[in-house]
């Protein structure tokens, strides 16, 4: 056995946590991407999803998929840099940059490569890169492969994020780089605030809006819209697996930056094309949000009464204001049994463990989709709170 192997076996932790049956991973969906699931022959209520709008199954957006398939073939065979540019593909980037108020935008094949592909390359050598501590992975990689010099601040601190800007030469470049809405914390990116910030330190501004598109601003147009903020925000990114019912990415920002992407982010150049399917139900979805703001106003009704009722049984759930309401344990152990029982008692959620948080911040993930009804949501919270209690993480 190599030296590799030698090293990697000795990684355990998820046999570990097989061998107390709790693993909570890898857990395999039978049926389509609905409120209800079948897994291991049964069924079981879904709120680990981030089909924010519950366009997964929508029958325009998987005729959009058939019909593309059946016109383009199921793949490009190539990057968009050379021959896997199709029609589908720059009507959508049009539509996207006009939906979220920039001149331009460009598709990659998925959200992670957005940020990957653009945090790494926009910046040179002398710039900085500002970070939230809690941005996504994408983003973090992002900054990882970057030249530039990187700094964190602390989690929505606007103190914090002043300090950073002022340790940053004044004449380089200071992309402030966050999420619009956290996606384990559920809370919203205090965007006013940055905003003044980098008018005041001459910085410029990049926000992911994977989890914000659908579910805030105007017809879903993100937090960057929600705020009245899109023209002061200069990278507006999204993705198309939450609300958009698909799988793949883009980035929005005026024609220069874009043009400079095209021609220099390595994972947009060296990746082959997003699917025809992929594409076009990411488009209907589109569509679908621009017609149907009644998906929306569901989506927030549900939200709402979800947050009272947390609120008033005593669960932990942070600064939560959106579909995304964490449910603190702060115990690892906790965190996987209580998903191990809420599984057993008909409820999927997801587990919240390092590195997507600090050992201390432990949580439940329970994410709502517009086709949620109050009826599954009591039935969850009634298991939820019986689950909880019996492992007295709320009294």
């Amino acid at each position: 056995m190599g030296l590799l192997q030698d090293k990697l076996e000795k990684y355990d932790a998820p046999q570990k946590i097989k061998a107390l049956g709790v693993y909570p991973y890898f857990r395999c969906i039978e049926s389509e991407q609905n409120t209800e699931v079948m897994m291991s022959g049964k069924r079981v209520l879904m709120f680990g999803s981030n089909s924010y709008l519950g366009l997964t199954n929508h029958p325009k957006v998987i005729e959009a998929a058939v019909e593309a398939t059946r016109k383009y073939g199921t793949g490009c065979a190539g990057s968009r840099f050379l021959n896997g540019t199709l029609k589908i593909h720059l009507e959508l980037e049009k539509e996207l940059a006009e939906f979220v108020g920039k001149e331009d935008a460009i598709i990659y094949s998925t959200g992670f490569q957005v940020n990957l592909g653009v945090v790494s390359c926009v910046t040179g050598r002398e710039d900085y890169i500002i970070c939230d501590e809690l941005d996504h992975a994408s983003i973090v990689e992002g900054r990882r492969l970057s030249f530039s010099q990187t700094f964190k601040f602390k989690h929505n601190d606007m103190a914090s994020l002043e300090k950073e800007l002022q340790r940053c030469k004044p004449d380089k470049i200071k992309l402030i780089v966050v999420d619009g809405v956290f996606s384990m914390e559920g809370d919203v990116a205090n965007l006013p605030e940055i905003v003044r910030l980098a008018k005041q330190y001459n910085a410029n501004i990049m926000v992911d809006e994977a989890h914000g598109l659908g579910v805030l601003g105007d017809h879903g147009r993100g937090v960057c819209n929600h705020f009245g903020l899109s023209k002061d925000v200069d990278l507006i990114m999204g993705t198309f697996s939450k609300s958009l019912a698909s799988i793949g990415g883009f980035i929005a920002a005026d024609e220069s930056i874009i043009n400079f992407l095209r021609h220099n982010s390595r994972p947009y150049i060296f990746s082959a094309s997003s699917t025809p399917s992929a594409t076009a139900a990411a488009r209907a979805a589109l569509h679908i949000m621009k017609t149907e703001p009644e998906r929306i106003a569901h989506l927030w009704e549900i939200t709402n009464y979800s947050l009272k009722r947390f609120r008033e049984l005593g669960f932990e759930i942070g600064g939560t204001s959106t579909p995304i309401i964490p449910l603190y344990v702060r115990d690892m152990k906790k965190t996987f049994l209580v998903t191990k029982m809420l599984f057993d008692e008909g409820v999927f959620v997801n587990p919240v463990v390092p590195p997507a948080c600090s050992p201390e911040d432990t949580l439940i993930r329970f994410s709502l989709m517009a086709t949620h009804t109050k009826e599954q949501i009591d039935f969850a919270v009634e298991k939820l709170v019986k689950c909880f209690k019996a492992l007295d993480i709320i009294k």
